[in-house]
Parts: C-alpha cells; sequence; structure tokens
C-alpha cells in the first residue's frame, strides 16, 4: 500500500534536509509551491510540514516563514544541570536575559518540593535562555534562602548560576528530573516568541546536595524546535542517561 501524499511530501523534503538540499537556516519553500510541486492541495502541504515541524527538522508557522533547524546534538548527562556548560561543550553560544530575582513566600508547588513550610521565604529566579541569541528556554528557579541569598552578589546575566553557586561552596550534587509538555502562557509566549498555547516542553528539577536536602526546585520550559530530550538506558547495568539535544 502506497504512504499518503502528506507522508510522501514529508518524506522527500525530509530526504532534502539531511542531504543539504534545503541548508540549515534557509527558508522551506512556500506552501504554493509545495502544492505545485507535488500536485497537493493545501491542506496536504500543511500536514506535511506540520509532521517536519513536531520532528524539530523545521521552525516557524503562523505568519512565520518556516526554516531548517540545525541537527540535534545530543548532551551528556553529567553536564545536564547546567545549560551554560552543556551549551559550551557543543560549540554553540549559551546567553541569558534576567528578568527577575527576588526574595518572596515559596509558591505551595516550590514549598512542597522543597521541604519547607507554606510562607517560608525562598530567592525566586527568572532568566531567558537563549542559544547563539535565538530564545530557547525559560527558567525558572526557587532556590532555598540560605543558597538564593548569594545570588544577590551576583549578575546572574553573566553566565552560570549553578557554577557560581559551586564556586561559593554550595553542594549541588543531583537532581530529579520530570519532563511533560505544556501549553505556552501569555508570558512563556512573549518571552520564547511562539504563540500563546504553542506546545513547550517542560523539565520540573529539583536539586539537592550530596545528603538529599532540596535546594532548588525549578519549572524550566524549552522551545521544542529549539531543544529535545532523549533518554538512553542500558539493560545490563540499570543506568539511565538523560540527553538534551538541539534541533
Amino acid at each position: 500500500m502506497s504512504l499518503p501524499l502528506h507522508s510522501r511530501v514529508a518524506d522527500a523534503l525530509r530526504t532534502e534536509i539531511a542531504d543539504g538540499v534545503l541548508a540549515v537556516g534557509s527558508p522551506v519553500p512556500s506552501e504554493s509551491a509545495l502544492c505545485e510541486r507535488f500536485e497537493a492541495s493545501r491542506g496536504t502541504v500543511r500536514a506535511a510540514l506540520g509532521t517536519l515541524r513536531n520532528e524539530g527538522l523545521i521552525a516557524g508557522g503562523r505568519g512565520r516563514p518556516p526554516t531548517v533547524c540545525a541537527p540535534a546534538v545530543a548532551q551528556p548527562f553529567e553536564t545536564f544541570m547546567s545549560f551554560t556548560a552543556w551549551a559550551q561543550s557543543i560549540g554553540r553560544a549559551p546567553g541569558q536575559r534576567t528578568l527577575e530575582v527576588a526574595r518572596r513566600a515559596a509558591s505551595s508547588v516550590a514549598a512542597t518540593a522543597l521541604g519547607l513550610d507554606p510562607g517560608t521565604t525562598v530567592v525566586d529566579v527568572l532568566r531567558l535562555r537563549t542559544l547563539d541569541g535565538s530564545p530557547a528556554l525559560l527558567e525558572r528557579s526557587s532556590f532555598v534562602e540560605s543558597v538564593g541569598r548569594k545570588l544577590f552578589d551576583f549578575d546572574p546575566d553573566s553566565g552560570s548560576i549553578y557554577a557560581y553557586l559551586i564556586e561559593q561552596g554550595i553542594d549541588l550534587h543531583g537532581g530529579r528530573h520530570t519532563i511533560d509538555a505544556v501549553l505556552a502562557s501569555d508570558a512563556d509566549a512573549a518571552a520564547l516568541d511562539v504563540d500563546p498555547g504553542a506546545a513547550l516542553l517542560r523539565e520540573r528539577r529539583r536539586a539537592t546536595d550530596s545528603s538529599g536536602t532540596p535546594l532548588e526546585y525549578a519549572d524550566d520550559r524549552y522551545r521544542p524546535d529549539r531543544v529535545t530530550f532523549t533518554i538512553d538506558n542500558t539493560q545490563s547495568t540499570h543506568d539511565l542517561r538523560i540527553v538534551k539535544e538541539i534541533s
């Protein structure tokens, strides 16, 4: 049985992307051009482009011309905690713009994750993280007050918060990561340059010291056309490795 036309269109474009015929950063042919080339309806072409967008091969849409994305690059687990360390390790330029650093009562979610009483003071940090200047991640972190107060002597726009805290003697030892999908709020959409309601990858993280005491709760939201995650494990050792990839 032959594949549906939208699958054949997607396959043809996928091959052109893999072969470099459609280079990274280049625009995808217009819908009208694709309709003519494949003798397909606009709905068929849109379905094909939607497939490629979901695979992270192209980005854009809804008023923004789609372009070809960079190929995925894997990240080892040991740098998973630090966005800056990961980006630098693969030769990409990490960036950040701090939107807020504030002392306030912990949200109910953060208080529960950190094992704090409701209303306990924490230090909240909100940063937009970029890859090569393009928005990739909206980072929301709540640090226990004894750790977070050190950030008032640090410029979060200058680099890695984790690297700075480790230099200050903070025992950032491990983390538990939960990955799911959410819809972009108006604030998410404005910061990440996506449409409200667009799908985002969410990583919720609880960082702990070597004794298991929680130090940070984070709710990070990624553009799935810029970053994806892969989980690798082996049966013999039961090891688990989470890999972050650039799309």
